[in-house]
């Protein structure tokens, strides 16, 4: 039997169709075994540069069912696919437009593992940008979450990824809020280790996620969190300590309640019994398979984001004014909702809009235009889905990574002009937050005005009733 490793397909490559990889191989193989030679760019079904999107498959072959001097070929082929230096050109622009990688989230990532031990400047951060720290127990998910919320993996995926042995940093740059590294942490580290710079760790952390796998027995995972949080905290009290408890698409609703309340319970009592009493836990129910990692990382990047307040009450003074029952401001490539109005979030309609985002982005992947410089999601991008229950999902571009995705009433869908017009006003004032970021970053201390200055105007967004 002779084998290797083959892509099984990937959007980039084959628009999208996930059964292209599988007929490509029979081909190519079919070719091989009636004597035909194939290059490794044939139809684009060998990437070199980038992972497969899909998965792979291994390609077990027995010899004896083919002609002569198939074995040959085939290994030959395989020594060639082997031994290729990657040399992926950029023939096209992605479907998203430039700039925008689809299954990549970062900016100049590097798909291989951080090695801490070998980076003398471990702490560098460029533009001041917050870091999330994944932590937990090995085999709690944390790469999976990882891999699932900012790199568009398939739950189904990650049951293939390996432990964690190094620290993995990730930049994330979607768009002008969306922007920090996460850090993805080793279950085995040891805050003892001489090696271990928990100053340099954790000084410059914005929010430390700790990963409890529910399904497990929890007791040596809540031990790992009480110390971690306790290093944590002395080092840096301004941490924002997140608790998910992953893995609970197993679990019946009452043990999911049960295990949050326990978890809970214990926690807390553990860190007021060593004089913790001060610090405050945020714990959420997550799974990969469902949309409640999404809701719980949108939970996380909002505390990182100055400029939330506004963004909320700029979402206020919409949905009041145009008559819009819910609305979200999502970042398009990870489905966060960076900011929502002061109304309760209904898991239902986040799912919903969530949805909608991947309808609209595929359906402009399929049929957009094929300029050069166009991309699927741009100024001109809206979407209006009706539902059988009289409720309609209107999603606007705000701008290339932003959209604004709102819930109403199909009644007061009639007033369409009125709510577009508040859209662009809506839109307007995000642009001057981004304006005032700019302000604020590039401003000396000496002569940086208050943020309640440089925000007053957008307090009174001129909407029309």
């Amino acid at each position: 039997m002779k084998g290797c490793l083959m892509p099984l397909g990937g959007a980039e490559q084959t628009s999208g169709y996930k059964g292209y990889g599988l007929a490509a191989l029979v081909e190519i193989f079919c070719g091989i075994s009636a004597g035909a030679t194939y290059g490794p760019n044939i139809r684009r079904w060998m990437d070199t540069k980038r992972k497969a999107n899909l998965g792979q498959c291994f390609i077990a072959v027995d010899p004896e069912c083919f002609a002569s001097g198939f074995e040959t070929r085939l290994s030959d082929l395989m020594s060639h696919l082997r031994h290729m230096e990657p040399s992926y050109e950029q023939e096209e622009e992605d479907h998203y437009g430039p700039g925008y990688e689809v299954g990549s989230y970062t900016k100049d990532y590097n798909d291989g593992p951080y090695d801490g031990e070998n980076d003398l400047n471990l702490n560098s951060n460029p533009e001041g940008k917050p870091r999330i720290l994944l932590m937990g127990l090995r085999r709690s998910g944390k790469s999976s979450i990882q891999k699932v919320v900012f790199h568009k993996m398939s739950p189904n995926e990650t049951l293939f990824l390996e432990s964690t042995n190094k620290i993995v940093k990730d930049e994330i740059s979607n768009s002008s809020f969306v922007q920090f590294q996460i850090w993805d942490f080793p279950g085995q580290v040891d805050f003892f280790d001489p090696n271990f710079d928990c100053e340099m760790i954790f000084g410059g952390c914005g929010a430390l996620v700790f990963v409890i796998d529910a399904q497990d027995d929890y007791i040596d995972a809540l031990m790992k969190l009480n110390l971690t949080v306790t290093r944590a905290y002395k080092v840096n009290p301004n941490i924002r300590f997140e608790v998910f408890i992953h893995k609970v698409d197993g679990l019946s609703d009452d043990h999911k309640i049960e295990a949050q309340r326990d978890i809970h319970q214990r926690a807390n009592d553990e860190l007021m019994e060593e004089g913790f009493d001060s610090v405050n836990l945020s714990f959420y129910l997550t799974s990969i398979y469902d949309h409640s990692i999404f809701e719980a990382f949108s939970k996380v990047v909002q505390k990182l984001i100055p400029q939330l307040p506004t963004l909320e009450n700029l979402l206020n003074i919409f949905v009041s004014n145009s008559g819009i029952e819910k609305a979200f401001l999502f970042d398009v490539v990870s489905k966060i909702y960076i900011a929502t109005d002061s109304s309760p979030v209904d898991m239902q309609s986040y799912e919903l809009c969530c949805d909608m985002i991947d309808v609209v982005v595929d359906i402009s992947c399929i049929y957009g235009t094929k300029e050069a410089d166009g991309a699927a999601f741009d100024h001109q991008s809206l979407s209006l889905i009706k539902l059988n229950n009289s409720t309609i999902l209107y999603l606007r571009e705000v701008n290339r990574f932003l959209a604004l995705v709102c819930i109403l009433r199909e009644d007061h869908f009639a007033r369409q002009g009125l709510i577009d017009y508040n859209f662009v006003c809506f839109r307007n004032a995000i642009q001057e937050v981004f304006e005032v970021r700019m302000q604020l970053q590039q401003a000396s201390n000496n002569t940086n005005p208050s943020v309640g200055d440089l925000l007053q105007p957008l307090n009174s967004v001129a909407l029309k009733e």
